[in-house]
């Protein structure tokens, strides 16, 4: 039986892409997973994250990748309705994973508050038969998910990493992060907007936006 895994990284994120990932295994090849070590990503270091991605990739029979950048992801967002439209979003791009590993069980991280709902929006965009296993926390319950946990993170670190070096310290790329809040205020303080790479659309990003022009024209 040939199974897949289906995860997110980077989908809270203020700056660079959000990363879904799937990995194909048949079902004898899970126990080599397991024995590798592989859990949930957050769980992981980043040179743990990177040793186990090389691991799972000489198990996985395949994988694929999908990079949502910024400005697709404000395009939906700005429409309305942020969380559910998002929501519509990645379920269509873990759609387009699961039609390019063609497995017969894909098990999924639901990023809907309903998982059942979520399960039959990537049905709808899946043309074959394939039983669909939708669950919150999904990476921390099935070895095949944490593995696309794992790849999906090591992608992502390695896109943040690309601007990082390009652009300087911009920190994890969520708001959270002090570097990230202070990388989006000078530039914004700068050059008056932001670049490509941020998604504007989000509310803190926003904020210091606002904030910025509200100083802006009280100089004035």
């Amino acid at each position: 039986m040939l199974i897949a895994g289906v995860d997110d990284a980077g989908r809270g994120a203020v700056i660079g892409p959000l990363v879904i990932a799937g990995v194909l295994v048949d079902d004898k090849s899970l126990a080599s997973l397991v024995s590798l070590g592989v859990k949930d990503s957050k769980l992981l270091s980043p040179s743990r994250r990177t040793s186990l991605a090389e691991g799972i990739l000489g198990i996985v029979k395949n994988y694929h990748i999908v990079k949502l950048p910024p400005d697709e992801i404000d395009r939906v967002v700005e429409t309305g309705g942020k969380l559910y439209r998002l929501n519509r979003l990645e379920a269509r791009a873990m759609a387009e994973v699961i039609r390019h590993l063609k497995p017969e069980v894909a098990y999924v991280d639901a990023s809907d508050v309903s998982p059942e709902r979520f399960k039959q929006h990537i049905a709808e965009e899946v043309p074959f038969k394939v039983q669909i296993v939708s669950e919150h926390k999904a990476d921390k319950t099935y070895p095949v998910v944490s593995a696309a946990s794992i790849v999906a993170k090591v992608e992502r670190d390695r896109a943040v990493a690309e601007l990082r070096s390009r652009y300087g310290d911009l920190g994890s790329g969520y708001i959270a992060d002090p570097k990230t809040v202070s990388f989006l205020e000078e530039w914004v303080k700068t050059y008056g907007s932001y670049p490509e790479f941020v998604r504007k659309s989000w509310k803190p990003a926003r904020k210091i936006r606002s904030d910025h022009d509200t100083f802006q024209r009280k100089l004035v």
